[in-house]
């Protein structure tokens, strides 16, 4: 072999060794810009993520909303926004004011014991009763059964007071009343499946539909805003005059005895 074809043998194995060099710098070069694309990629997603639930975070809920609703005050309201709720014979002197919160279990407890005289009492005229709706417990034990079920209590006071009264009793009674933990309220067909043990709401669709539609969910949390307001703390609490009714252990009478005994000194007052 001659020492010519030798170098040019020597020249074009370094040729071809300089582009193999060239081509594995520019494979490289695009594995970094692919690594650095993908990388810029990941940072915007994540970012994009960040934003994204910082905006869905920052997203108003549907009760938080519903401030802004338009306002529908049911039937037999009066007052600001449709929150003074009275009930009974307008010859009645005094009022019982009631402070409750749906999910209350004591107020459940006081219905299922005291409820049937207190009705009564109204029913015969020795005083009137103002309810006041509370949705704190939404915010203890957090759901939105309260909010919910006090605007259901809104469609069946725009049936009728007394379709409110036998709502609100089947709402606390045994049967139906859930755990303070259990958000059942939250869910419209449970509320209809109730409502559906009242006569006057039994298959009634206009109060089937405000329930679902939501119709009074503004005045719920405007009469929660009017239990905020009113400095009470808890529920169930008892009112006549300004004054707490209470048993001789300084709790909520929640004996029928007891009940007897504070609403009465509190009528001769």
């Amino acid at each position: 072999m001659s020492k010519r074809n030798s170098q040019a043998a020597k020249t074009a194995a370094r040729e071809r060794l300089r582009q193999e060099r060239e081509r594995q710098a520019k494979r490289n070069k695009v594995k970094r810009q692919v690594i650095v694309a993908l990388s810029i990629v990941g940072v915007l997603a994540i970012a994009g993520g960040i934003s994204y639930a910082v905006v869905q975070g920052n997203k108003p809920g549907y009760w938080e909303a519903a401030k802004d609703d338009k306002l529908v005050k049911p039937a037999n309201t009066t007052g600001k926004n449709g929150t003074t709720v009275v009930i009974g014979k307008s010859s009645a002197k005094k009022t019982l004011v009631m402070y409750e919160d749906p999910r209350c279990p004591i107020c459940a407890q006081f219905e299922q014991a005291v409820g049937s005289t207190l009705d009564k009492d109204v029913e015969d005229g020795k005083f009137k009763v103002q309810y006041v709706g509370a949705t704190f417990i939404d915010n203890g034990s957090p759901g939105e059964g309260s909010k919910n079920a006090l605007s259901a209590l809104g469609a069946a006071l725009n049936v009728s007071p007394e379709a409110f009264l036998e709502y609100k009793t089947a709402m606390y009674s045994a049967k139906w009343h859930p755990e303070e933990t259990d958000d059942k309220f939250k869910d419209d067909a449970y509320l209809i499946e109730i409502a559906n043990t009242v006569d006057a709401l039994k298959n009634n669709k206009e109060f089937q539909n405000a329930v679902n539609n939501g119709t009074y969910d503004k005045w719920a949390l405007d009469m929660s805003a009017t239990f905020n307001d009113s400095g009470v703390t808890g529920t169930p609490t008892l009112k006549m005059d300004g004054k707490t009714l209470t048993a001789s252990d300084g709790n909520v009478p929640m004996t029928v005895a007891d009940f007897n005994t504070a609403i009465e000194a509190a009528l001769k007052a």
